[in-house]
């Protein structure tokens, strides 16, 4: 009763700063820059959403085939259809309840593969590892491809610096020894509660990732995450070209738009609100790209994957019934 009382508490808290972001995102415009942000959206050529939802389609078609190589390294061997069908089940439960989706996914493909779902928990959590890996290994190859754009935007925060200091010196001080006192705790208990939950999930993330480079199909599995990344980026570059304020940004500046956004899914809810906040900031910064069509773009690019998982969920949630009930009748009819 007391771990779900948290899990909504904290569930609530981030939601709430999700709603925030968004309130503040919008009301830090003015009247004209509220319309012109709308114009930017409704500005959109349709067009590009088709090949945006291929692309989409393929990345998490490739996160189904590399789930099923986990998955065949404990011996078991889901059909590819239920195993797409379970991961968007899983992505749809996300954007309600975050972190549910692993749980749901888990337990569909159990019910309708006849298949334990505990044994599955080890491949969600070596999975989740590397998914972080990937993430640490995309950003720095971002910032290092886009590394004079970054170093620029870095100095001119920088020259900010002196400035605040002077006008918010203490208070910039105390939030300084407040940080390092909160990272000196947290390694002190960490070093003393080695035992404790949070320990072992890092020390079960750690052999997750081990584990992968021990597998069978290791290359294969390597080879369709940088796929699944590729596709990422190719949907936030496809999606630069709809505003004309962006259309003439490069695949490097989408790779760190991507990195980015992908911090602000982790931060709230399905993204809400930290998602397009994130991307406009990157945008403005180094970009330079006006605050209205940097927040439209936003918007429009969190806007756009929520409605693919949506549509993708819903579609796997229908089909996956009348699928098993085919396949059982085939078994069924089959003299072997």
């Amino acid at each position: 009763m007391k771990k779900a009382l948290i899990t909504i508490l904290k569930y609530v808290i981030f939601l709430g700063l999700g709603i925030w972001i968004t309130y503040h995102m919008l009301t830090e415009l003015s009247g004209q820059q509220r319309s012109e942000l709308l114009d930017a959206i409704e500005s959109v050529n349709p067009w590009y959403l088709i090949p945006i939802f291929v692309v989409a389609f393929f990345s998490h078609l490739f996160r189904a085939i590399r789930w099923r190589y986990l998955l065949e390294s404990i011996d078991l061997r889901p059909t590819l259809p239920n195993t797409m069908f379970a991961v968007m089940i899983g992505y749809l439960t996300n954007l309600g309840l975050p972190r549910a989706g692993e749980v749901a996914k888990c337990t569909v493909l159990a019910k309708y593969e006849n298949m334990p779902a505990h044994k599955m928990v080890g491949t969600i959590v070596a999975e989740r590892a590397f998914d972080i890996l990937s993430l640490f290994v995309v950003a720095f190859l971002a910032f290092l491809l886009q590394m004079h754009r970054i170093n620029q935007y870095v100095s001119g925060l920088l020259s900010k610096v002196p400035a605040l200091i002077e006008k918010h010196g203490l208070v910039l001080l105390l939030s300084v020894v407040g940080l390092i006192i909160i990272v000196i705790a947290a390694v002190v208990f960490y070093r003393r509660n080695r035992s404790t939950k949070s320990a072992q999930l890092l020390k079960e993330m750690s052999h997750g990732i081990l584990s992968i480079f021990h597998m069978k199909k290791k290359w294969e599995f390597l080879g369709l995450t940088f796929l699944i990344w590729l596709m990422y980026m190719l949907q936030i570059y496809i999606g630069l070209h709809c505003l004309k304020d962006t259309h003439d940004l490069s695949p490097w500046a989408a790779l760190v738009v991507l990195v980015y956004g992908s911090i602000g899914l982790i931060i709230t809810p399905g993204g809400i609100g930290a998602y397009p906040g994130m991307v406009q900031q990157i945008l403005e910064g180094p970009y330079g790209v006006n605050e209205v069509p940097a927040q439209a773009f936003g918007w429009i690019a969190w806007s756009v994957q929520t409605v693919i998982i949506i549509i993708l969920g819903l579609l796997s949630l229908l089909l996956i019934h009348s699928y098993n009930n085919k396949r059982n009748a085939q078994v069924a009819m089959d003299p072997k």
